[in-house]
């Protein structure tokens, strides 16, 4: 067993695993933390040693260059005899750094039993999947029946809606990030099927983790899935998401893009078609802020022929 705080936490999670508590995915989600982490700091780690000959072949061959003919050319740079300092954060990926502090946040996570009720009737903890260096971070409201037993958000029929949604966006899944507020999915009252929204109560109590993922993340934009999220997000006692939607606010220094959740848009309606795109226009608007070109096929999506 490693003596890292993190690692100690992690094993403690296997060997949760081990005595039947049911973590499979989510574990796998906070290993693949850890492998990623382990991968890009082994990189630094190389990148730092070969730094300062790189560096002094650098400089030395840029004083070559500073001979009597340097002078012909208008702009040629005088260059000072110096030594050349590097740091290690200069070799050091920013996924690597995103990504450690994502698995230091993942294991707690994992292990957290400050709802009761919802610690009994879950089957995993659901953290959050995807690029610790996205541009785009999405937020829903909570787990609903699927991601409970996959242990990653989204991944029903509204997450393979979403998907696509991300796709047409020119992005992959995994070049953005994907959450909840809340962590465990909601419990059903007893003979009732089907999933339920969060309360708010459960949202303020799980809210300080998402707060950690999205200080960590440092993404640029924010797109809130649904009035729920936007509630929980903001404070709000009711969002009103058909008003709201498509209009920038603000969280904690951060753009934030309401939006309808992609369950919304799998229900039956004469006005399917035309929900998608208002959904679409809002993330033009996100493309659009982020300076990403728009493709006049993107701009055509859903529009009445």
């Amino acid at each position: 067993m490693s003596d890292e705080p993190t690692d100690i936490v992690f094993d403690a999670l296997k060997q949760m695993q081990a005595n039947g508590t049911r973590l499979r995915a989510s574990l796998d989600t906070c290993g693949r933390l850890r492998e990623t982490t382990s991968g890009m700091q082994a990189t630094a780690r190389t990148a730092e040693s070969n730094a300062v000959p790189v560096a002094i072949k650098t400089a030395q061959s840029k004083r070559q260059d500073t001979g009597p003919d340097a002078s012909r050319t208008s702009n040629s740079i005088k260059l000072e005899a110096s030594p050349v300092k590097l740091l290690a954060s200069d070799f050091t990926a920013p996924s690597g750094i995103h990504s450690a502090k994502l698995e230091a946040l993942c294991s707690p996570v994992l292990a957290c039993t400050k709802c009761p009720q919802l610690v009994q009737s879950r089957t995993q903890v659901v953290f959050g999947v995807g690029n610790p260096d996205a541009e785009v971070m999405f937020v829903g409201e909570a787990p609903g029946a699927d991601e409970d037993l996959v242990g990653e958000p989204f991944v029903g029929r509204a997450g393979q809606l979403l998907t696509k949604i991300i796709e047409a966006m020119n992005f992959r899944r995994q070049d953005v990030y994907i959450a909840n507020i809340l962590k465990c999915r909601p419990n059903m009252p007893p003979g009732e099927t089907g999933n339920r929204k969060p309360t708010p109560a459960e949202m303020n109590v799980c809210k300080p983790y998402l707060l950690q993922q999205i200080e960590i993340i440092q993404p640029k934009i924010l797109v809130a899935l649904g009035g729920t999220a936007v509630e929980g997000l903001l404070g709000m006692d009711k969002a009103g998401i058909t008003k709201m939607r498509g209009t920038w606010k603000e969280f904690h220094g951060i753009p934030l893009m309401p939006t309808f959740h992609p369950s919304f848009l799998l229900r039956p309606t004469n006005e399917q078609n035309a929900n998608k795109r208002l959904v679409w226009e809002d993330m033009l608007a996100v493309l659009a802020k982020l300076g990403h070109e728009i493709s006049a096929k993107q701009r055509g999506y859903f529009l009445a022929k």
